[in-house]
């Protein structure tokens, strides 16, 4: 039989064992506690600066929630760049030095830059870059040196939409950007385009700067310019992130569905001529 002595010791020894655990575990919550309480309201705070609209749409329903995102949409809060990676790959390292996109079929001859351009995608636009934001700039650097007598490369069209305000944190470009640049570089807009107008446009001689939507163009949100349409209805696009796109022809068809989903107060259409 154990010695009664010796158990007590060892039954106290015990309990203390499990008292100084248990004040242990008491200490830490109390220390613990309030530093993940601060964490998690950091990375609540943190999330709704950057993505304010997705994290109000994520706490709605049914038409509020579709309000929500029509906002977003049309005033430029979309976090995602929409440039594709095999466009970055595709890209890395060339420079396009014949920047002519040869007219056909009686099409306009397009002065074409990409935003991937080695020359230009890492400089800034704001506090982003060029190549992976700059579609509006890069778009608008297109479309004012085609329409005009002055070249504006996408560095320098991304320098004057930062300055005039069109730049939109990490998400790239305000609508606004599309109608301002060209009424400032003496061009013509027509900012109620419907989507029935563009193959008439296009047979004009105007050039279009259309919204996509995700799709065939972008993973998210794209801005490109349609510089033409054939005898056959196809349309040409001169897309800022992929000259293979731009040398393909498109299914007029396929831009409308691709684009509607972006109809609002800017957009998704822009006929813009001399």
């Amino acid at each position: 039989m154990a010695n009664p002595i010796i158990a007590k010791l060892l039954t106290e020894a015990v309990l203390q064992t499990v008292k100084d655990k248990e004040s242990r575990n008491r200490v830490l919550a109390v220390i613990l506690g309030p530093v993940i309480f601060l964490l998690l309201l950091v990375a609540l705070v943190v999330y709704l600066a950057t993505s304010p609209f997705s994290a109000l749409s994520a706490w709605l329903v049914g038409d509020e929630a579709a309000a929500v995102d029509a906002f977003q949409k049309d005033y430029g809060y979309n976090n995602d760049s929409g440039i594709f990676e095999r466009d970055f790959r595709e890209a890395d390292g060339q420079e396009y030095n014949e920047d002519i996109l040869l007219g056909r079929d009686g099409e306009i001859q397009v002065v074409y830059y990409n935003q991937l351009d080695e020359r230009w995608t890492d400089e800034p636009y704001g506090q982003d870059k060029i190549g992976t934001h700059g579609c509006g700039p890069t778009s608008m650097s297109i479309v004012i040196s085609t329409l005009t007598d002055t070249n504006v490369n996408p560095e320098e069209m991304a320098a004057w939409s930062y300055e005039n305000g069109y730049y939109c944190q990490g998400n790239g470009s305000y609508h606004s950007l599309i109608p301002k640049a060209a009424e400032h570089w003496g061009l013509s807009v027509d900012t109620e385009l419907g989507g029935e107008d563009v193959a008439d446009a296009l047979a004009e001689g105007k050039l279009v700067v259309a919204l996509m939507s995700k799709g065939h163009f972008t993973k998210s949100g794209h801005f490109i310019v349609l510089r033409g349409i054939t005898p056959e209805g196809r349309v040409l696009v001169a897309d800022s992130a992929s000259l293979k796109r731009s040398n393909q022809e498109w299914e007029l068809s396929l831009i409308l569905e691709e684009a509607k989903k972006r109809v609002g107060a800017g957009g998704p259409f822009w006929a813009i001529s001399r």
